[in-house]
């Protein structure tokens, strides 16, 4: 079957009937692609959470199936960032295993493109993932359509349970005099989201971006408050570990964690804000969220991280906890 014959559709997470139907088939393209890649330590997103980052408001999201009769062969979305960073554009583009080398992939990726110039956005965005020990074959199609390796990202996972103790020690070591820590499940009181907005602000300014064309992003309470309304429409546990300077209850740390339908748990964000860095602040954050993990939800199998390569504090972190690097990320950019 040529490219010729292929129709590329747009989906909506809203439709119904038919529109449902090529909804569930798109979302399954994306998780039969992660699944080739990764048999089943594949992360890619449940259709609930698909449907749930359609309807958000951080991003304006687009998406295509790429169709043969009422076989979906392709999926393709874009995401256009509305806070800040005005001039760029996520894109991920994925072919049924079955149906590559057809063309679909270029198509979708055509498609993609063409909406998000129309757009405005001139920095355009992909990610590959590869186990360790395979090639990068979405690496190959990303360089032949123009994209530029722009960096490295190693991804890691924690295996749970791990030895409570050792977990416990790494909390009780000397050097944080001054901070406490305080986790909290699916949500942060009232009183702390213009502290966690600035947190956010500083993890887009003050981590490794490589060679990224991306700016200071924009964060208040709003935005905040809706980023955990989103998490719980897409069925996730959210766990966020603070560490809260004593002298002014100032925010100045934190590490994030989601939890999703099949037991494995996503890390998210770490940040120790530049003054208060040296404490070993970072690992104790860590092992304070692995312990809340597995102190509420004992079913969870694993965390898994992803970190740049150059960020050797946080992958020096990591070690500590027991993470094994089991495969890589490379992120890719186009700047038309």
């Amino acid at each position: 079957m040529g490219a010729v014959d292929v129709e590329i559709r747009p989906v909506s997470g809203d439709a119904t009937g038919p529109g449902e139907r090529l909804f569930l088939a798109w979302a399954d393209v994306y998780v039969a692609s992660g699944r080739h890649a990764f048999g089943p330590a594949h992360s890619s997103w449940s259709a609930q959470e698909r449907r749930e980052l359609l309807r958000s408001t951080e991003r304006q999201r687009l998406a295509w199936a790429a169709v043969a009769g009422e076989v979906v062969l392709g999926a393709a979305t874009l995401a256009m960032p509305l806070h800040d960073n005005l001039e760029v554009a996520d894109l991920d583009v994925a072919v049924h295993p079955d149906r590559r080398r057809q063309g679909v992939g270029s198509l979708l990726l055509a498609t993609v493109e063409s909406t998000a110039t129309r757009a405005g956005r001139s920095t355009l965005l992909a990610e590959t993932q590869w186990p360790i020990g395979r090639d990068d074959e979405g690496g190959a199609f990303a360089a032949s359509h123009g994209y530029a390796a722009a960096q490295t990202v190693l991804r890691s996972t924690l295996a749970l349970p791990v030895d409570r103790e050792r977990l416990q020690g790494v909390l009780a070591a000397d050097g944080a005099a001054g901070y406490r820590l305080q986790t909290c499940w699916d949500g942060v009181p009232q009183e702390w989201l213009e502290g966690r907005a600035e947190l956010s602000r500083r993890m887009s300014t003050d981590v490794p971006l490589g060679d990224l064309r991306l700016q200071e992003e924009v964060w208040d309470a709003d935005r905040v408050r809706s980023t955990y309304v989103q998490i719980a429409a897409m069925g996730r546990r959210v766990v966020d570990t603070f560490a809260v300077h004593e002298a002014t209850g100032q925010l100045v740390g934190y590490t994030q964690v989601q939890v999703d339908h099949g037991g494995l748990a996503h890390q998210q964000d770490t940040l120790v804000i530049r003054g208060h860095r040296g404490h070993g602040l970072g690992l104790r954050l860590k092992a304070a969220s692995t312990l809340a993990v597995m102190d509420e939800l004992p079913s969870v199998t694993g965390i898994r991280t992803w970190n740049a390569e150059d960020n050797l504090p946080m992958l020096g972190v990591n070690r500590a906890l027991g993470y094994e690097q089991d495969a890589w990320l490379r992120e890719w950019q186009k700047v038309v």
